[in-house]
């Protein structure tokens, strides 16, 4: 299930943003379960892509070693964000300035 999914991803990305696409790479556990699907970016930035059976799923825009930001967005169902109008979906921005965590919500 998880693998078709993977390839479904992929070949949307593929299709959509060809320009800017470097290269594909399963992350897998320890034992071997597909954990995520990682995609290179042409800028050497990556999105990790989790997206699980029961519907969850969550990206990770990794951007530290160009731009030192991160971007975040799931739609796990944390309390603490009960309040925010697209609960149970929402976004995180980081940025990292002189080694300090500023979160923006």
């Amino acid at each position: 299930m998880i693998s078709e999914i993977c390839d479904q991803i992929r070949n949307a990305v593929e299709f959509r943003f060809p320009d800017i696409l470097e290269s594909f790479q399963i992350i897998r556990s320890g034992s071997g379960r597909i954990r995520k699907l990682r995609v290179h970016l042409t800028d050497n930035t990556f999105v990790d892509i989790l997206y699980s059976p029961d519907g969850s799923y969550s990206y990770h825009w990794e951007q530290r070693g160009v731009r030192d930001r991160i971007y975040r967005h799931d739609n796990a169902p944390h309390e603490k964000w009960r309040y925010v109008s697209t609960f149970p979906k929402r976004g995180h921005k980081i940025i990292f300035i002189c080694f300090s965590l500023f979160y923006m919500i």
